[in-house]
């Protein structure tokens, strides 16, 4: 982790918050896909600090973060919390912490599937920087909201170590748990890009600890061509476009693929600020039944092509500029035996042959497959793409990727 910049130092000031920005719009500067745990396994915590690690992609006068109960069966109580400056390993930079408050309170109650904002900040951020937020829970609560494939490493640390600028003892964790958003007043016309997905957006295969995802290095080229622009990430391992999480004895995780892409739709496309959406799922509706769902949850092109419709018209229903992007290939790949076969192989490219001859019913098209695959065998990734389980792209992979995303719909 690098440390702060001095410039970042200097901005971090808490100021009153001016009229202009009391009045400015939030943008979405940060987001993760909230799902149940794992094996539906309950995080259990009592008299505990969460310290979790996120990297805003736009800047901002001003934050808020939200918080999730979605996936939970009772209330979970938030005893107080709090955001800072992270330097790395989990240290907070001295005098950087900053109280945060719900209603004007301390803490908050998170009911049975309720999300909860913050109350304005009124506290300078800086794009590509890293921040911690520091979750107290006094009380015993069983988190069942997480996003699992943080590819970053927070922390748990004992009692309330909110005044704890180093974490001391504390435990590793490679997830995020209740923190699924963080939204900045930036201090002139800005937008966010919402990426809606599968693990491919999620970032499976990136280098950990490098936010090195397809959306993180696309917001870096962004910024570097002096867009505005917050890339939320709302991919999700093992996520299907028709299909909710397979509740099936092949699949270990439980409910933890999530929802399917069309229910989980509604709720992503109201994230702040945002005007255009890349949707990227059907490789799971493809892969899964035979090796994590039962094979007769088997899908052809003709239903994924319908499903596609339907999600682009929730998508441009809610007012946002859609890009559709086509299917990469996973054949050897060493995911789980029977996710590949050629039959399943056909399905992709047939779905991927609609995409393209459609692609003027879209607003942009991101052809996954062209970046990718491997000239001399196309229905493989291209080795130096290869995350090396012949199904995840890997940080050369994602970058060529966001290279190629059609810059022209966020004009």
């Amino acid at each position: 982790m690098r440390l702060f910049s001095l410039v970042l130092c200097a901005v971090l000031q808490i100021a009153a918050l001016p009229p202009a920005v009391a009045q400015a719009g939030w943008v979405g500067s940060w987001r993760t896909a909230a799902q149940p745990v794992m094996r539906d396994e309950a995080l259990k915590l009592q008299a505990q600090t969460l310290r979790l690690i996120l990297r805003p992609t736009l800047a901002g006068q001003a934050l808020r973060v939200q918080l999730s109960n979605r996936f939970g069966t009772q209330p979970v109580q938030l005893s107080a919390a709090q955001v800072a400056a992270h330097l790395g390993q989990g240290r907070l930079r001295p005098d950087s912490r900053r109280a945060l408050s719900f209603g004007g309170a301390a803490g908050v109650r998170l009911e049975a599937g309720a999300e909860v904002w913050s109350d304005p900040l009124p506290l300078a951020v800086a794009a590509g920087e890293s921040l911690a937020v520091d979750l107290y829970f006094a009380e015993a609560v069983d988190l069942r909201t997480v996003h699992a494939l943080a590819q970053q490493t927070s922390y748990l640390l004992p009692g309330d170590a909110r005044s704890r600028e180093l974490p001391g003892p504390s435990i590793p964790i490679d997830s995020w748990p209740v923190l699924t958003g963080l939204d900045v007043q930036p201090v002139a016309a800005a937008q966010a890009l919402l990426l809606l997905g599968d693990s491919q957006i999620d970032g499976d295969g990136s280098s950990e600890e490098a936010d090195q995802r397809l959306g993180d290095q696309l917001a870096s080229q962004l910024r570097r061509e002096g867009r505005a622009v917050g890339v939320l990430n709302e991919g999700l391992i093992g996520n299907r476009l028709l299909r909710d999480a397979p509740r099936d004895r092949r699949n270990p995780t439980g409910a933890a693929f999530g929802p399917s892409g069309l229910a989980r739709a509604a709720a992503a496309g109201g994230a702040s600020g945002a005007r255009v959406v890349l949707l990227h799922l059907g490789t799971n509706d493809i892969g899964l039944p035979g090796a994590f769902a039962d094979p007769g949850e088997a899908v052809d092109a003709r239903a994924l092509i319908e499903g596609h419709q339907r999600l682009v018209a929730q998508m441009r229903g809610q007012g946002l500029r859609v890009v559709a992007s086509t299917l990469a290939p996973f054949a050897g790949t060493t995911l789980a035996a029977g996710y590949y076969t050629p039959a399943k192989e056909k399905v992709r490219q047939q779905v991927n042959r609609w995409l393209r001859q459609h692609a003027a019913a879209f607003d942009g098209l991101l052809d996954f497959d062209r970046v990718l695959r491997d000239p001399a065998r196309p229905d493989r990734l291209r080795p130096g793409y290869d995350s090396g389980d012949h199904l995840h792209p890997n940080d050369a992979g994602y970058a060529a990727l966001a290279r190629a995303f059609p810059r022209r719909v966020l004009d």
